[in-house]
């Protein structure tokens, strides 16, 4: 799939991540410190981690840990002031979310904004214009190392699909007004956290229609 077009400008850098390129919004450890980790077990996209720590007076303790490549998640706007959501079913839940299109950064080098776009294009069958960063997520981190980056796409055109997988081939993009969606999420109606927040953030950015 075509990246976004250039003419449109570039997504905004990364305003995810400090000066130290950790992400922004990652506070200093104040003596903690990890001191190793050992693999228990390599998935498809994911690792267990066994991870060793020290804590500021001398305990030593470990967790597990899910080492995961980082993820992508874009709010399509349109020029009508409406958001093209997907339903998907989730099997750890077992049952449908209604969500942003998102994916894992699962190709090597590949940047996040061209994550963005490919994955918008695959699965909603829109290209984007124009990305704008919204925000780094830290999804789980209790038990997982998973940053997700959360985008808004707008310029919308349309363009073949390149769904993959059981779940994508029987996907359900919804087109919603960006107020009703936003509504849904302080009516509760919404599960997906990396939805209400895109959601929330894309209508601050965009103001009222």
């Amino acid at each position: 799939m075509p990246p976004p077009d250039e003419t449109a400008g570039p997504a905004t850098p990364a305003a995810a991540d400090s000066d130290d390129g950790r992400p922004r919004g990652l506070l200093p450890a104040r003596g903690f410190r990890r001191t190793g980790a050992e693999v228990r077990c390599r998935g498809w996209r994911i690792d267990m981690v066994k991870a060793s720590f020290e804590s500021p007076d001398g305990t030593v303790f470990t967790r597990d840990v899910v080492r995961h490549p980082g993820a992508v998640a874009v709010v399509p706007v349109t020029d009508r002031s409406t958001v093209l959501l997907v339903r998907q079913y989730r099997g750890t839940l077992d049952g449908d979310l209604l969500e942003l299109p998102a994916g894992t950064r699962d190709v090597d080098g590949e940047p996040p904004e061209v994550t963005a776009g490919r994955e918008l294009s695959e699965e909603v069958g829109v290209r984007a214009g124009a990305l704008r960063l919204l925000a780094a997520v830290a999804n789980t981190p209790g038990f997982s190392d998973q940053i997700t980056l959360l985008y808004l796409a707008t310029g919308l055109q349309p363009v073949p699909t390149g769904r993959q997988g059981p779940e994508e081939s029987h996907m359900e993009v919804v087109e919603l007004p960006l107020q009703d969606a936003v509504g849904m999420v302080m009516r509760g109606e919404l599960l997906d956290a990396e939805t209400m927040l895109g959601l929330m953030l894309a209508r601050e950015v965009l103001g009222s229609p």
